[in-house]
């Protein structure tokens, strides 16, 4: 049966739908073929060691690269010859203290990025066959990872631009507008010349003012980039540096307009992934990170295949987080800021 074009939207062409098409259906990892890359112990240690240096070891102390290795009850210990500081391959690592292992890790990084939905700590425990206090911190811990990796993520060319909430009542809160667990977060799409969604961005901002949002536009938008929104008060801070587009009309229309579908495609989607995984967790604190999650995936769904590599990269290049630190973080410190 031929799809009804005006199901798919206006400026839905043929060309955008097999360029979809061939994201969604992209054969990704299979667990057969991940359990044959890192079915055990030195596989997995094997693939950390490229990850955190792949141009050979390097002292995280005094970045000297001469240097020995012997084991110690079990673990692989580098020892730099210049500074004798002793490392092992987990050791300043998200990783860093934890009992779990690194086959382990491994299999946790591969379900959060095969799924097709965001996994929560609670899947991810029945998954991995762990305690509920272990999968969170483990959850929590690749997710600021993610969150690191995306910090310094620039958008030019042609962006589409929109602001949502983020969040509402939780059992006990305020409802509306006034929830405690409400927040405000920036979104955009960065697009081809013909409308392709290319990479996205997605940060909550202290409000919808000109100053918070000037912050943010220096943090993620690159100068003389083509911006389209619906024309936020706040928005003509984008005036400045930027070529601003309002886009006109209303509702329906308006989220359907040529340059601005994407931003709302994506902004749905969060909401429904969002919705669909996670039930009353803490905006307030944890917001950046569930938005880096989705980010860091979509702007890696082009290759599926290399989500477990990219993942192992962002934890070896991650600094240790204890879960006190993981908890009391919150969205503005200078560690998760944008």
């Amino acid at each position: 049966m031929r799809a009804d074009r005006s199901m798919l939207g206006p400026s839905l062409h043929r060309d955008q739908i097999m360029a979809m098409n061939r994201v969604q259906f992209q054969a990704g990892l299979s667990l057969p073929a991940f359990l044959k890359r890192y079915g055990n112990a030195q596989q997995c240690e094997q693939a950390l060691e490229i990850s955190r240096w792949p141009q050979g070891f390097v002292c995280p102390r005094c970045a000297a690269t001469a240097h020995s290795r012997f084991q110690r009850h079990g673990t692989t210990y580098w020892q730099c010859t210049a500074c004798y500081r002793q490392t092992s391959l987990r050791s300043g690592t998200v990783m860093d203290n934890s009992k779990l292992p690194l086959r382990t890790w491994l299999l946790g990084m591969y379900l959060l990025g095969q799924s097709k939905t965001n996994l929560s700590a609670l899947e991810l425990m029945r998954h991995l066959g762990v305690s509920y206090p272990t999968a969170w911190p483990m959850k929590h811990k690749l997710m600021q990872a993610m969150t690191q990796r995306e910090a310094n993520r620039k958008l030019g060319g042609i962006v589409q631009l929109d602001d949502a909430y983020l969040g509402g009542e939780r059992n006990g809160g305020k409802a509306g507008r006034g929830s405690e667990n409400k927040r405000p977060f920036v979104i955009a799409v960065e697009t081809t010349e013909d409308g392709r969604p290319l990479r996205a961005v997605m940060d909550p901002v202290p409000g919808f003012t000109k100053a918070a949002l000037s912050e943010w536009i220096g943090q993620r938008l690159h100068p003389g980039a083509d911006v389209y929104s619906d024309g936020l008060g706040a928005f003509r801070a984008l005036e400045a540096e930027h070529a601003h587009t309002v886009i006109e009309g209303s509702g329906r229309s308006r989220c359907e307009a040529e340059n601005a579908r994407w931003v709302n495609v994506v902004l749905s989607n969060l909401k429904r992934l969002l919705d669909g995984a996670y039930h009353a967790f803490k905006f307030a604190k944890y917001a950046q990170r569930y938005l880096a999650e989705t980010m860091w995936r979509f702007n890696r769904r082009f290759d599926l295949t290399r989500l477990v590599p990219s993942l192992l990269a962002a934890a070896a290049a991650s600094k240790p987080w204890s879960e006190r630190a993981l908890r009391d973080v919150t969205m503005f410190t200078a560690e998760s800021a944008c």
